[in-house]
Order: C-alpha cells, then sequence, then structure tokens
C-alpha cells in the first residue's frame, strides 16, 4: 500500500515538474493547476471513507445517533447538539468538497482528454467507477439531510447559493445513473491500477459494489410505491450482489499515521477516551446472550457495562467496558457493503413478497451467521444463537420488522451511518430516551448546515419549507413509518 502512495506523489512531482523561483503572475506555487486523474480517483477514495467511517464529533455521529456508542465526557452531540460543533457543515462539505468535486473534476479531465482505442475503453471504466462513487456519496447526502443540492452543486463555474433539489427526484435520477454506470463497466477493457485503493482496479468487484448499492437503494425506498422497488431490487440480485460469506467491499487502512482507522487515530494517536458502548447496546447483547459480546467489548468487574445513553455527565472511562482489541488496530477495515447486509436487504424483501428466492428465514440467518463469523466467531455460536427463542426466526417476535431490524441492528455494528439509516427505516430496535427528553426527540436527519442560513437563504428556506422543516426530528421522503 505504501508504494501506491509513493508512486502518486510520484506522478503528482513529474507531473507539475520543476520550476524555479520565478513565477508567473498568478500562479499558486502550493496548489497545482494540473492534477493527474489517478491521483484524483485516489483522494476521493480515502476522503470518502474517511468521512463514512469517522467518529469524531465534529464530523459523523452516526454511531451516536444509532446509540451503538455514548460519550463519557462530553456528551453534547448525544444529546442531540448539531450546532456547536457545526457536525452538518463539515459532514456535507466533506462529501460536496473532497469527494464529490474531485470525482467530476477526474470525469472532466478524461472526457476532454481524447483518448481513442483502448484508453479510450478504459476511460469508460474509469468513469463508472468514479461515477459509482459519486452517487453513493450524493446518496449518502440526500438520507441525511433530505432536499439537497444537486442539479447546481459542483459546477465548473462556481455556484455559492445553488438550489437543492427534490431528494426523491436526485434518488429516482441516481438509479438512472447507477445503472447506466454499471452497463458500462467491461472487466475485457482496460481498468485503474494500484491507485484503486478498493479494487485495485478489479471492475468485477466494483460492478459487484454497484449492484450491492442499488440493492440498498432499492430497498430503502421500499415504503415508497413509485419507485417499484421490487424491480430494483431484482435487477440488482441478478446482476450479482455478495452472495458468500466474507464477500463484501472492505476498505483497508496502510496502517501508519495518517492512514489509520477512525478508532485507533482517536484512541491511540489522539490519546482520547471518550466513548465506550452505550448501555442500548450492551443491554440488549446481554439479554440476547449474544456471541459477539466477547468479540466487541470488554468486562468490566466481571460483567458487560455500557453507559447510560444520553446521561447528561457521561461517566468514568474506566468504569465500563472497553472496546476489544480488534478495533484498535490501525488497519482496521471499513466495511462499505458485505453479504451480511445483502442477507438481512433479502430477508426483508421475501417478506414484502418480492421475487427472491429462499425463504425470509433462510436469509435472516445468513445474514446473522455471516456478521459472527466476520467478527472472528464460530459457525457453533452462530448456530446455538439462532437456536434461542429470543433470535430463531419463528419466536424471535411477533412481526418481521422487529425481528430483521433488530438483528440487522447489530450487525452494522460500527457501521454507524448505516445503523442509523436502516433503524430509521424499519423502526427497530427501541432505542433509550436520553434523560429529560422524548423518544420523539432522537434525531432522524440532520439539520442542514448551519451557514446556509445567511449564505444561502432564498434556497435555504425553500428546501426547509419543502422536507417540513429543517428539524433534526423531520422525517424524511422514504422513512414512512
Amino acid at each position: 500500500m505504501m508504494k501506491k502512495i509513493t508512486y502518486l506523489l510520484l506522478g503528482i512531482i513529474s507531473t507539475m515538474g520543476i520550476v524555479s523561483c520565478d513565477l508567473e503572475d498568478n500562479i499558486d506555487p502550493k496548489n497545482a493547476s494540473n492534477v493527474p486523474v489517478e491521483t484524483l480517483f485516489t483522494s476521493a477514495q480515502v476522503e470518502f471513507v474517511n468521512q463514512y467511517n469517522n467518529m469524531s464529533v465534529n464530523r459523523n455521529i452516526s454511531r451516536l445517533l444509532a446509540q451503538y456508542w455514548m460519550e463519557t465526557t462530553y456528551t453534547n452531540e448525544s444529546r442531540y447538539d448539531f450546532l456547536d460543533r457545526g457536525i452538518s457543515d463539515s459532514f456535507s462539505s466533506e462529501f460536496y468538497k473532497d469527494v464529490i468535486k474531485d470525482l467530476r473534476e477526474g470525469i472532466k479531465i478524461l472526457d476532454n482528454a481524447g483518448f481513442v482505442g483502448a484508453l479510450a475503453d478504459k476511460a469508460v471504466n474509469q468513469k463508472a467507477t468514479m461515477t459509482i462513487l459519486e452517487i453513493y456519496s450524493f446518496a449518502i447526502l440526500t438520507e441525511t439531510f433530505g432536499d439537497v443540492p444537486y442539479s447546481e452543486a459542483v459546477l465548473d463555474i462556481p455556484n455559492f447559493r445553488p438550489k437543492y433539489d427534490d431528494a426523491a427526484t436526485i434518488y429516482a435520477d441516481l438509479l438512472v445513473r447507477l445503472n447506466a454506470a454499471i452497463g458500462a463497466l467491461d472487466a475485457s477493457k482496460g481498468t485503474w491500477g494500484h491507485e484503486d485503493l478498493l479494487f485495485d482496479g478489479d471492475i468485477v468487484k466494483w460492478k459487484m459494489l454497484g449492484n450491492a448499492l442499488k440493492l440498498r437503494m432499492g430497498m430503502r425506498m421500499a415504503d415508497v410505491p413509485s419507485f417499484n422497488s421490487a424491480t430494483v431490487v431484482s435487477e440488482a440480485i441478478a446482476g450479482g450482489v455478495y452472495d458468500a460469506n466474507l464477500e463484501g467491499a472492505f476498505f483497508t487502512y496502510i496502517g501508519s499515521d495518517p492512514h489509520v482507522n477512525t478508532i485507533y487515530n482517536g484512541f491511540v494517536i489522539d490519546s482520547r477516551k471518550d466513548y465506550t458502548p452505550s448501555n442500548t447496546l450492551i443491554d440488549k447483547m446481554v439479554a440476547l446472550n449474544d456471541p459477539r459480546l466477547p468479540l466487541w467489548f470488554t468486562k468490566v468487574g466481571g460483567v458487560y457495562k455500557g453507559i447510560v445513553y444520553g446521561k447528561e455527565d457521561g461517566g468514568v472511562y474506566a468504569q465500563f467496558s472497553h472496546f476489544t482489541d480488534m478495533f484498535f488496530e490501525p488497519k482496521l477495515d471499513v466495511v462499505l457493503a458485505d453479504y451480511s447486509e445483502m442477507e438481512f436487504f433479502l430477508a426483508e424483501a421475501k417478506e414484502r413478497g418480492y421475487a427472491v428466492s429462499g425463504t425470509a428465514e433462510e436469509h435472516y440467518n445468513n445474514g446473522v451467521t455471516a456478521s459472527i463469523l466476520y467478527y472472528g466467531g464460530t459457525q457453533a455460536a452462530a448456530d446455538a444463537y439462532l437456536a434461542t427463542t429470543a433470535v430463531a426466526y419463528t419466536t424471535a417476535a411477533t412481526t418481521w420488522q422487529e425481528k430483521i431490524g433488530t438483528q440487522k441492528w447489530l450487525a452494522m455494528y460500527n457501521r454507524g451511518v448505516e445503523g442509523w439509516a436502516e433503524w430509521r427505516r424499519l423502526d427497530f430496535p427501541i432505542l433509550n430516551t436520553p434523560p429529560g427528553m422524548d423518544y420523539t426527540d432522537i434525531p432522524t436527519r440532520y439539520p442542514y448546515p448551519f451557514d446556509e442560513n445567511e449564505m444561502n437563504e432564498e434556497n435555504y428556506d425553500a428546501a426547509s419549507a419543502a422536507i417540513g422543516g429543517d428539524k433534526a426530528t423531520t422525517k424524511l421522503w422514504w422513512d414512512k413509518f
């Protein structure tokens, strides 16, 4: 992996050339005017994963919103204060400025390169992979905020007051573009090299990620009849999604600062002790005798103990369970999509009457088992867990939403963006209410960036009105129940 970055840096140096100290007017010596498309793609991947996986309270509090974690000392974010740290501003900016902008610039370079023959074929694959990552980014933005800038976002001519597009319209267009990108991928043609940090240029794997994203998007809109979710899901399955244990899209860090997993960065490099598991998660796992407990957490005083979620004064780090050593590995994978997630979607699709092979119970069991195996558990432990009354599909709960929602929430642990999204959609498990609050205070979206009501007031006002108010508790278009 270190060689990848070395080559990229050499590419930048060779592209920029060596210049004297005498510079022409209006030349910025610290910013390259020409950047290789490979560098833009690598940078976009890194920034995407860093934001998607980030645990900093300044950038991404999805692990807190899903109640996987609780804060020890500074607890405002666990009590849904988005304003003090400008969390919404950072979350939005990272995707627009550091991911989408680089991807679009890379596509523009390829469009203007005038390639023919094999190079043109290679450029088609490259543009398709960048488009899939851009679609992924916009899907996250609209699932987080609702209506967002899309048609007027990140244009060649800067627009500091872009309009907000309707979220459902964006989603529909994303699916059209995703279909086109998946269809354009051709494994027999040229592709990326080592600069593709995710798949090393493997087009088959990019196509599978595209279909996994399509399946996820299809199920996210399952309660919106106009989107014909069943067709989208069937097409994704036919195209090929992860269908075996330990299959998925996993981003692996180099393991040296700053290219390390977010937990290692926060706890080891920054020497912070700001998080423990929440009592919401620990109590649920203890009640189910979940075999992932010792894989994920340590005991304190002989028991598993999480801080009361949303408690204003938090708790003393040493007095609660901690994350196990695997989570402090600097190279810890970031899961973007995997077999476990796909199987839970298929279990739900079967319950909804979609044309999916197998039974809901089989897919549910596969999803639970895949999660346990991924974290180092055994098949025997998974089988025993699935045989208990509280977990077995036939006895776990009276509704499929509760059965699937609870186990999927557990399987999405440490994937805050997905765990929070699926909790909002399926409404299970029942989370804890922070002391002094009501259950309806639990956020169902991020408020818009706080500088928008001043810098882009007219469009901000229109977007706020369109979604039903710029509140953290406003339900988004796909979150119907």
